[in-house]
């Protein structure tokens, strides 16, 4: 109220000073065009300006509000379809998450027409649609996505892969995330599927060229990597055998087999389970002498006890040779348990008998083992040795007579109730 008063107050002031102005000096102005002249005084000029610019800024206002209304009711229309869009999207949202289907279906999909985002809303109806087995309309809504949103066919096509993989579209999927590798090479979770879906198909080949990849960008846990690479050559040695034609000779054989060695990275040829698999496979083909070869200088390169005990399971090509190679062990490992079962069974193959039974016994003292124990007993029982056979056995379950809890025997010679 203050403030109006010293307003006025200024206003009234200003009127009187300007009266004052007028009544001393009304000024002149002469206007003047061609042959017409327009004389005035000069406040009725100002009068007359300043009551023009009213008038304008009046027809302003008046021809903006008359567009007005429209603008507002297309605002209001545009507001409302997005409040709907956001309520619907909400709704079917929360129906996914609660695994009503068919609701989230029907609320995405309506919602997708009005909403900012409509790949948001069709992948989500997509995915819905697909929990319930519609494969025609999931790919529809999918379809729909690619052509609102075109920028987006890396997330599109993750989803459809996706669907394909779990409808067990293998042929499909793989074709899908083939074709997103090359639009997105460094995206770690295309190269999972890509992963999943060569395990599906068996395609080991396929699987082993992506290792690099899995590998460089770290889809995998290091443990699970290693399992599937051991997985990878494991079937890869398989397949260079049974791929070729049933026509093929040993020559042909061994030289895929080698090939399909020979790929193998450095740290896993010394993998048991690898060299177990190899040797197996060589010795199918008629090729321990190569497996002799091969194991001998596996060994002389790093002493492993598994591959000294295959060792003595190959017959290489001179079986006196190879004695004395393992003999040679001997001098830098003769605490080794599994070097003197590998010198007995070599020495079995070369008829030493008496030197056979002395290493496996040798062997026994090291280390008890069940596979050493039938070897001894086998050659034992075969020399006709059945005292010492008894003996052995006698004390073998001697043994074990530590691990058997104390309870009352009964007297000698007594009978049984």
């Amino acid at each position: 109220m203050k403030k109006l008063f010293i307003i006025l107050l200024i206003l009234l002031v200003a009127g009187a000073w300007v009266g004052q102005l007028m009544v001393q000096d009304p000024g002149y102005v002469l206007l003047s065009y061609q042959q017409t002249s327009v004389e005035t005084s000069l406040w009725v000029l100002l009068l007359i300006l300043v009551l023009g610019f009213a008038l304008l800024h009046w027809l302003f206002n008046l021809v903006h509000n008359i567009r007005l209304p429209g603008d507002r009711l297309r605002s209001w229309r545009s507001d409302r379809n997005h409040r709907l869009a956001r309520s619907k999207t909400l709704k079917g949202l929360v129906a996914l998450s609660e695994g009503s289907w068919w609701k989230a279906q029907r609320y995405l999909t309506q919602a997708a027409q009005r909403s900012d985002l409509p790949v948001i809303n069709y992948l989500a109806a997509a995915r819905a649609a697909h929990e319930q087995g519609d494969s025609k309309s999931s790919d529809d809504l999918l379809n729909r996505a690619r052509q609102s949103t075109p920028e987006a066919e890396v997330a599109i096509g993750i989803t459809q892969a996706e669907m394909q993989l779990e409808r067990g579209q293998l042929e499909p999927c793989l074709a899908t995330l083939l074709h997103l590798r090359r639009q997105a090479p460094k995206h770690t979770h295309v190269i999972r599927l890509l992963k999943e879906a060569y395990l599906k198909l068996e395609d080991w080949k396929g699987l082993t060229e992506l290792l690099p990849e899995l590998k460089r960008l770290q889809a995998m846990k290091d443990d699970e990597l290693e399992q599937l690479e051991l997985q990878c050559h494991l079937h890869q040695l398989e397949y260079s055998i049974s791929s070729l034609p049933d026509g093929a000779d040993a020559q042909e054989r061994l030289r895929s087999l080698s090939r399909s060695w020979q790929s193998i990275p450095q740290p896993l040829l010394r993998n048991p389970v690898l060299v177990s698999r190899y040797t197996d496979l060589m010795i199918e083909i008629g090729a321990e002498v190569e497996v002799e070869k091969m194991l001998r200088d596996l060994i002389k390169r790093q002493w492993d006890e598994h591959l000294v005990r295959l060792y003595g399971r190959i017959q290489g090509e001179n079986a006196e040779k190879q004695l004395n190679i393992a003999r040679g062990w001997l001098k830098q490992h003769a605490d080794s348990p599994g070097l003197e079962l590998t010198l007995g069974r070599l020495s079995m193959r070369n008829a030493h008998w008496g030197k056979a039974i002395n290493h496996f016994e040798r062997s026994l003292e090291l280390q008890p083992d069940a596979e050493t124990f039938k070897e001894l007993y086998r050659l034992l029982h075969h020399l006709g040795e059945d005292k010492r056979v008894l003996d052995m056995m006698t004390r073998e379950l001697q043994q074990l007579d530590n691990s058997l809890p104390a309870l009352p025997l009964p007297a000698p010679n007594s009978e049984s109730h």
